[in-house]
């Protein structure tokens, strides 16, 4: 092998790796997005479960902001899971790409 394609060949490499770093980091925050989702589910299936010990109405002041929050954690939770699902997607066409493109990497990566 010349030197020229040995450099060329880690520098494709190196790319992958950067990709496959971009993934992990793209799954964590897939993991991130699903428990800020699953924080108001928990809380209102408590607040159900345990609202014969409280009048509503009584507590309408306490469960506006609550329900506000829950809204906000809700969306906050569905756009990293969608944001993080894109970016992976993204990522993955791209190492197809680079699999097809360099025959060095389709022999390291299934």
């Amino acid at each position: 092998m010349t030197e020229e394609k040995i450099v060329k060949d880690s520098v494709v490499i190196a790319e992958v790796q950067l990709l496959l770093a971009e993934k992990r980091t793209s799954l964590s925050v897939l993991r991130t997005g699903i428990t800020v989702l699953i924080l108001p589910l928990s809380v209102m299936s408590f607040l159900i479960a345990t609202e014969k010990y409280y009048d509503f109405f009584k507590t309408l002041h306490f469960m506006i902001p609550l329900l506000v929050l829950n809204i906000a954690l809700i969306v906050l939770g569905a756009y990293l899971i969608i944001r993080s699902l894109k970016r992976m997607h993204h990522n993955d066409l791209i190492i197809k790409q680079l699999k097809l493109k360099h025959t060095i990497i389709g022999e390291l990566i299934n």
